[in-house]
């Protein structure tokens, strides 16, 4: 495992912290219906006359967006199309199984998907990848009785596409080509696609999602997917691509052994 000291916040990390606040801000009714309100307010309250019925409109366009957005089917529906076109995990060994983190929600479920895929030999390591879940997960893994030898994995990432190049950086140069991917539902297709443009053969393998994640915070989790899915390919981070040379790269003296 990487010394977190070894991490540097890279401007994309900045960007991914700020969107993972408005995505939070998002949940909160009781902020974004008043703003909006606001908004559609301009039209009487505005001295600029040639902008305020502009400013009134885009509110209006925004309010019903956002309602959209909160109705519980709608969120179904854009799940099972983010998830229809991933393939099924074919039983196949692999050289590593790759966890992504996702926050404390999410762990618990990948840390025992990936613990009944080792306890079947279907890898003979785990690595975990991300910001404040990397070191997490491994721990979990251990308390679960994962040999810590088993366990590695990088704290430095802090979006989908440092996720998958810093673990390339990582476990390619050791001959890690073919992985099980853990991850929700929503992220999987996102994540498969960006790992494959780096050179990895990905069985996917989904997590549940947490029993405990109210229908807002999914609703908004789909819709901040989507923009993802469709940002990324705007990006052209599912086309194949060679692991950039600013991906992690680290001092032997900045590996910590785990356990």
């Amino acid at each position: 495992m990487i010394d977190l000291s070894a991490c540097q916040v890279t401007a994309a990390g900045h960007w991914a912290g700020l969107s993972w606040h408005l995505f939070h801000l998002l949940q909160q009714h009781h902020i974004v219906l008043p703003t909006l309100a606001g908004i559609i307010a301009a039209r009487w309250v505005l001295p600029w006359r040639r902008w305020r019925r502009h400013v009134s409109r885009f509110g209006i366009v925004l309010l019903i967006s956002y309602l959209f957005i909160s109705i519980p089917g709608v969120a179904s529906a854009g799940n099972r199309a983010l998830t229809v076109m991933i393939p099924p995990d074919n039983g196949q060994t692999v050289d590593a199984m790759v966890i992504l983190g996702r926050g404390s929600q999410f762990r618990p479920s990948r840390v025992e998907v990936a613990a009944q895929l080792w306890r079947q030999g279907r890898a003979p390591r785990i690595f975990a990848s991300g910001r404040g879940d990397a070191v997490e997960i491994g721990e979990m893994l251990e308390n679960l009785g994962i040999p810590p030898q088993a366990i590695d994995g990088e704290p430095c990432s802090a979006t989908t596409n440092e996720n998958a190049e810093f673990t390339a950086a990582l476990l390619q140069p050791e001959g890690v080509r073919r992985i099980i991917l853990i991850t929700d539902p929503p992220h999987m297709m996102r994540s498969a696609l960006t790992f494959q443009s780096l050179g990895f053969h990905v069985i996917p393998h989904s997590s549940p999602m947490p029993q405990n994640l109210d229908q807002n915070r999914q609703s908004f989790l789909v819709f901040r997917e989507w923009i993802g899915l469709v940002s990324y390919g705007v990006m052209g981070r599912y086309f194949s691509r060679q692991v950039p040379k600013s991906a992690l790269s680290v001092e032997p003296s900045q590996v910590l052994e785990w356990g």
